[in-house]
């Protein structure tokens, strides 16, 4: 939330993948003015503006079922009319279940996740629309969905964790900066009451204040947050010390990491250095980045 980046949530059913993404866009910033008239003017087009309520405030959350085409997800038809992508613009994507979408049907996402724009051919026309948008990905580890579970065994194979999991390729995978574990939990601890520790309203607090230190850090850019650079600016705004680099570039052959996924873990660093008020990036930003790569590298070979 505080710098944009893509998340994948791998974990067994019940162990709060949903109920986590849904509550993301509460700890996501008020839309400003500029953002509210961008998603309005998409809805509009549409046809899905509520004529009560002129102007949409609220950051779009849209999940749709992993059985939605490819058409339905990226836009077009006969009337070229904007797609999923394009109704999450300065909101959220929420793709449950990940491995059972189509592959062809993800792959679309490549494109659109790098640039922020899609644009719909037609014989006569070209239609651009925006879809700046955080996807959020969840999925079971395999198809029964117990793998690594704490509570229950998994009953699959090899085999067909390995076909279950081919779905997600690498150039995809690249795309998506963070990438989580979710734990299922002892059904004993469920009926333990505890306050929570820290409200959404907290949270959106320290993200505004991230943003804020990236708005001054970007304005002479035309970047917003740290999750949308790229080329030269990646190296202009995430300047590392000869120690730090180092240890990146061990820990990107140690996993074998991808050059996208370099930069990946650059910008997630520099995103936890925003949240801790640090101008440097340090040694433990890049340690903690680098573990948000690890568990692709653990199930995915």
């Amino acid at each position: 939330a505080a710098g944009g980046h893509n998340i994948l949530l791998i974990g067994p059913p019940g162990s709060g993948k949903s109920m986590l993404s849904e509550r993301f866009p509460t700890i996501l910033p008020i839309m400003d003015q500029d953002e509210a008239l961008d998603v309005t003017r998409i809805y509009s087009i549409s046809g899905l503006l509520n004529p009560e309520e002129p102007i949409i405030r609220e950051r779009p959350f849209r999940a749709p079922h992993h059985t939605i085409s490819e058409v339905a997800l990226i836009g077009g038809g006969s009337d070229a009319k904007p797609g999923e992508i394009s109704l999450s613009h300065r909101g959220v994507l929420f793709l449950d279940e990940l491995a059972e979408f189509k592959r062809n049907t993800l792959e679309v996402l490549r494109q659109p996740l790098e640039s922020g724009i899609i644009s719909i051919g037609r014989i006569k026309q070209v239609c651009e629309y925006p879809c700046q948008f955080t996807l959020i990905a969840a999925m079971n580890p395999c198809p029964c969905g117990y793998l690594g579970s704490r509570v229950r065994s998994c009953r699959c194979s090899s085999s067909k964790v390995e076909k279950y999991l081919s779905k997600l390729s690498g150039p995809l995978l690249d795309r998506i900066d963070i990438h989580v574990e979710v734990s299922d939990q002892n059904p004993s601890l469920l009926r333990q009451s505890s306050q929570p520790s820290i409200s959404s309203a907290d949270i959106r607090s320290q993200v505004s204040s991230a943003l804020d230190i990236q708005n001054k850090r970007l304005q002479a850019s035309p970047f917003k947050r740290n999750g949308e650079l790229k080329g030269k600016a990646i190296d202009q705004f995430c300047a590392l010390d000869s120690d730090v680099e180092a240890l990146l570039l061990k820990g990107m052959e140690q996993f074998g990491l991808s050059s996208r996924a370099y930069h990946k873990v650059l910008l997630v660093a520099r995103t936890i250095s925003d949240l801790e008020n640090s101008d440097k990036i340090t040694i433990d930003h890049i340690s903690e980045a680098l573990n948000y790569r690890v568990l692709d590298q653990k199930i995915f070979r």
